[in-house]
């Protein structure tokens, strides 16, 4: 997975608040990794196969490129194995 120019993604930076929880909605195996703010919230597509959890990862790293935070500070709160998941910003 290529690393994502930081002029594609949209600014969340005013979502990096610790302890928030970010909703996603996630498109494995995509064309494209995206990161898209929709009337029903975030949408995530990424290149990625939904297998062992890299897909995951590479949700966390996308959407922490969009927020200008470390990937480390975005723990998976809930949907491991879901197309619905939610992150939480550590501190």
């Amino acid at each position: 997975m290529g690393k994502p120019k930081k002029k594609d993604l949209p600014d969340l930076s005013h979502l990096a608040i610790t302890g928030a929880e970010i909703a996603v909605r996630v498109t494995p195996k995509a064309s494209r990794n995206t990161v898209q703010v929709t009337e029903a919230g975030l949408k995530v597509q990424v290149t990625t196969a939904p297998e062992n959890g890299k897909a995951t990862e590479a949700v966390r790293q996308l959407l922490a490129s969009a927020l200008g935070i470390a990937a480390s500070r975005l723990e998976l709160r809930r949907g491991a194995a879901s197309r619905d998941k939610v992150f939480v910003v550590q501190g």
